[in-house]
């Protein structure tokens, strides 16, 4: 009932993900993740938040995102509803697809990059998606917007869009989450929130708080 996105640039250390879906709340339903644990995008007809959370836990103790995948799917009994991506701090990722999934069901990767999806349209979404992120020049957050906007020109998910978001994280930098919960453009509301977000007053106070890279920056914002 989603797609989503999750990938890394390994010149910059930054991670990136984004979702969109035809229902609510999709930022906070499908993406976790931080600069020292990766990211995950746990989603499907009743998908576990607990999934998204746990996996990163796995990562951030060292777990590559395949095993973590695998030992997060194991242990859950109702598993076949669920989907599961995982990006880890190396780059790698793994994936899990239940066999109860709404068709079109599926994943596409690249080096440092992962798909999956739902719901959706035609096996085009996933194919459109890889390649609008990897065919983008620029920031992670540019990136992922085209991403998305590639994902529903081609038909998205299959019943429409409700809600999209964006999660980007880097230690050198503050997190960048953004949540259209429900819109009838989510896209467009997504990326109006990405211009608000990114310039002017707010991303000028967004330069000044602390970071994992410089955890106790407190230069005094002056407006």
């Amino acid at each position: 009932m989603t797609i989503s996105i999750l990938a890394l640039d390994e010149k910059t250390g930054t991670y990136g993900g984004a979702a969109m879906t035809g229902s609510l709340c999709v930022g906070g339903w499908v993406l976790r993740g931080d600069a020292e644990s990766g990211l995950s995008a746990s989603q499907g007809s009743l998908p576990s938040t607990m999934w998204g959370q746990n996996v990163l836990s796995l990562m951030r103790d060292g777990a590559s995102a395949e095993v973590a995948v695998q030992q997060i799917v194991t242990a859950d009994g109702g598993r076949d509803e669920r989907q599961l991506s995982a990006l880890d701090p190396r780059g790698s990722t793994g994936f899990f697809t239940g066999a109860n999934s709404i068709p079109t069901a599926g994943v596409r990767s690249a080096p440092g990059v992962i798909v999956a999806g739902n719901l959706l349209a035609s096996e085009a979404v996933l194919d459109a998606c890889l390649d609008g992120f990897l065919g983008s020049d620029g920031a992670m957050d540019v990136r992922l917007l085209n991403a998305l906007n590639k994902a529903a020109d081609v038909g998205g998910d299959s019943r429409g869009l409700l809600s999209a978001a964006m999660l980007v994280v880097g230690s050198d930098r503050p997190p960048l989450s953004l949540r259209i919960d429900h819109s009838d453009a989510p896209l467009d509301a997504l990326a109006n929130l990405h211009r608000h977000a990114t310039s002017g007053a707010y991303a000028n106070w967004a330069s000044h708080v602390p970071t994992l890279a410089d955890p106790e920056r407190s230069t005094p914002f002056l407006g």
